[in-house]
């Protein structure tokens, strides 16, 4: 097998599964790639790869030109998707740890004898541990998507017979718009929702915010199926899944249970250490200059970032500054910032609370996004664009400032990309938030066991040790130094965690490449191995 080393020094096969690869050459080095690159020539949103044809007669029964879309059942649901062995069928993530949706079609089509699955879910939880059986069985070869709990455990574990791919937000969208993600069925959880398939996720007994992640998916897949526990008369409104693109659409008792759209990892932090990781946090955007009139800024929904926002919002009163908008998932706490006046707006792809779920119906000054619109690394720009300041997190990060957000330092496979690297990449001024070890792990490797994002736009990171600035970055080390924030290296960080922590032993993998980690425009930042336990 050849192998080629990227640009972050990873060593990637030039081939695999019959698929060229092309390593990682830089963060904006693909000439397609807008969004954080300044360069021209955009390819159009509406310009896709196999886009799908218009429906036909032939696919849907009419009566005096009215086109007849909803069915009675499952199994003529999954009937007319006539779908087949190895086909690729894809699911949105809105309803979080509260989905029914994505466990009760694998099932349906387990019991038809289907197998070697791919499934192509804009990011999985733990509710979908109950796949791990079907994975086991074959049903399901690979993911091609974000992954978490007992899903992720197996891949690792090399117990899916496939090669999975790791992609982002914004470059999922942009694998559906090029093709490299081709959908054969689309099944769109929708809270409310009309006989056309005209859907939103902002109405309805399981409404669950803005419903984006599904967009590219109903706009690209060979046959979408919108299914609905809110079905309304026609029109539904506002429609970001248009029915114009919506083959079939079934209603059913439920979808889920959107109030599990909370979870623990979207609760403030009540933990000492990661509440003054979050002051320090809102300090340095305060004290560097980054926090002045019109700012814009993304805070993830973890714990710290949380912690952060509200830190930040203290700054802002006492200064008199507001910020123009706030950027990604939405939760309670920006919804009341908007309310106090000091967000402009909030743009928003995923509500992270009911709050955020009432506000987005609510407030036009809460606005619903689209992967397009927000990350599309496609677009001649997008929202991420106009971040001054992203606060994301990390499991791991090392002396190079690559970050790791996919495994744990036992190699295992946990977590997704979310729009983590899009923010990164775009923003003028990225930070990394995490403690310095947890449950005696360092975070600060001298190299991650997985990049999921390159140093090269990662600029800071703080940690209750201190903050390292990327050297990249002298502009923003001179103005923390200026302001007396206590800047350290990140080396002279990983040895005091050492001191206390000791080094910790390597993960040990066999040779067999278990899942891609793709960048935004597709070329191959990391391999993971599969883990030998």
């Amino acid at each position: 097998m050849e192998w080629i080393t990227n640009s972050v020094g990873r060593t990637i096969p030039a081939t695999i599964d019959g698929r060229q690869l092309r390593p990682f050459t830089g963060t904006h080095a693909d000439a397609r790639t807008i969004s954080g690159a300044g360069v021209s020539a955009p390819t159009s949103v509406h310009s896709w790869a196999g886009r799908k044809t218009p429906s036909t007669s032939s696919r849907h029964a009419s009566s005096r030109g009215k086109t007849l879309k909803l069915l009675a059942s499952w199994d003529e649901l999954l009937d007319r998707m006539d779908l087949h062995d190895g086909a690729t069928v894809s699911f949105h993530h809105h309803l979080r740890d509260g989905d029914s949706i994505v466990n009760e079609v694998i099932r349906r089509l387990a019991l038809r004898g289907l197998r070697n699955l791919t499934i192509a879910p804009s990011a999985l939880f733990r509710v979908h541990d109950q796949l791990v059986p079907f994975i086991e069985s074959g049903v399901i070869a690979k993911v091609e998507g974000s992954m978490n709990g007992e899903v992720g455990v197996a891949c690792s574990h090399g117990r899916m017979s496939g090669l999975s791919i790791i992609r982002s937000h914004g470059g999922r969208q942009r694998a559906v718009q090029d093709g490299d993600l081709h959908i054969d069925a689309a099944f769109i959880a929708a809270p409310c929702a009309d006989s056309f398939g005209n859907a939103n996720g902002l109405y309805g007994p399981s409404a669950c915010g803005p419903l984006a992640y599904p967009v590219p998916d109903s706009l690209s897949a060979d046959r979408v199926a919108v299914i609905t526990d809110g079905l309304v008369p026609y029109p539904c409104s506002p429609n970001p899944i248009a029915g114009g693109n919506v083959d079939w659409v079934l209603e059913v008792p439920s979808i889920g249970d959107s109030s599990k759209i909370v979870s623990s990892t979207t609760r403030l932090t009540k933990s000492p250490t990661q509440l003054l990781i979050a002051e320090l946090t809102a300090r340095f955007i305060a004290e560097t200059g980054i926090m002045r009139e019109g700012f814009s800024f993304q805070a993830g929904a973890g714990g710290i970032s949380l912690a952060a926002t509200v830190f930040l919002a203290r700054q802002m009163r006492k200064s008199g500054i507001k910020a123009s908008f706030a950027h990604g998932g939405a939760t309670g706490i920006m919804v009341k910032l908007l309310e106090e006046g000091l967000l402009g707006s909030i743009i928003d792809l995923q509500s992270f609370d009911l709050d955020a779920v009432r506000s987005c119906r609510e407030n036009p000054r809460h606005i619903a996004s689209t992967p397009f619109d927000s990350y599309g690394p496609r677009a001649a720009g997008c929202a991420a664009n106009m971040l001054d300041v992203a606060m994301l997190g990390a499991t791991e990060v090392d002396l190079d400032f690559n970050v790791n957000v996919n495994t744990h330092s036992d190699g295992l496979l946990l977590h997704g990309i979310g729009g983590h690297t899009d923010a990164a990449a775009c923003a003028s001024c990225s930070i990394i938030t995490a403690p310095s070890f947890r449950k005696r792990i360092p975070i600060i490797r001298e190299r991650v066991t997985t990049v999921s994002c390159p140093g090269e736009v990662v600029d800071v990171i703080i940690t209750e040790r201190g903050i390292a600035v990327n050297p990249m970055r002298p502009d923003l080390a001179e103005r923390a130094r200026k302001a007396g924030l206590p800047l350290v290296t990140l080396g002279d960080m990983m040895r005091s965690v050492h001191a206390i922590t000791g080094i910790p032993d390597e993960p040990r993998f066999t040779d067999r490449i278990v899942a891609l980690v793709e960048w935004r425009d597709g070329t191959i930042l990391d391999t993971i191995r599969q883990v030998i336990p």
